[in-house]
C-alpha cells in the first residue's frame, strides 16, 4: 500500500464523505448496518493510498475486491453502453451540446426497472466469479 498521501486520494475520500452523507440523508439505517461498496478498486493511488485505506476502516466500509480483466463484472460495460449504443446508433450530432442533451434526456427517461435489472445482474455475475474462484466471468 501507498504511504504517500496525494491529493487525488484526498479528493477520493471527499467523494467518499459526500456519498456517506447522500447514504446518511436518504438511508441512515444502511450506515449503522455497514456498507459493502461495489466498487471497482484496483492499485491506482486513490484507491490504495493510506489515507483511503484509514478512511474505509474508520467508517468499517467494506469494498469487493475486483478481479483483474473482468469489465464483465462493470454494469456500466455488461449493461449500460449496449442500450446506450443502440440508442445512439444511426445519430449524428452538430454540437457536443446536442450529444449531452441527448445523454441527458436518455438517461431522465430511464424506468427505475432498468438499474435493477443491472444490479440483480451484478448479484449473480460475482456469484460466477465467486464459484470459478475468481476467474474471468463472460455470462
Amino acid at each position: 500500500m501507498s504511504k504517500r498521501i496525494t491529493p487525488f486520494a484526498s479528493q477520493y475520500c471527499s467523494t467518499l464523505d459526500r456519498l456517506k452523507e447522500a447514504i446518511r440523508r436518504k438511508r441512515s439505517g444502511l450506515l449503522r448496518r455497514g456498507v459493502v461498496l461495489l466498487l471497482k478498486h484496483d492499485n491506482a493511488t486513490p484507491h490504495s493510498a493510506n489515507l483511503t485505506q484509514q478512511w474505509l476502516q474508520r467508517y468499517g466500509w467494506e469494498i469487493l475486491p475486483h478481479p483483474a480483466h473482468s469489465p464483465d463484472l462493470a454494469p456500466s460495460d455488461f449493461h449500460l453502453f449496449g442500450p446506450l449504443k443502440r440508442h445512439l446508433g444511426g445519430m449524428a450530432f452538430e454540437t457536443e451540446d446536442d450529444l449531452i442533451s441527448e445523454l441527458r434526456n436518455w438517461f431522465d427517461n430511464l424506468d427505475v426497472d432498468f438499474f435493477r435489472v443491472g444490479i440483480n445482474s451484478l448479484l449473480s455475475r460475482w456469484q460466477k466469479c465467486i464459484d470459478l474462484h475468481r476467474d474471468y466471468v463472460e455470462k
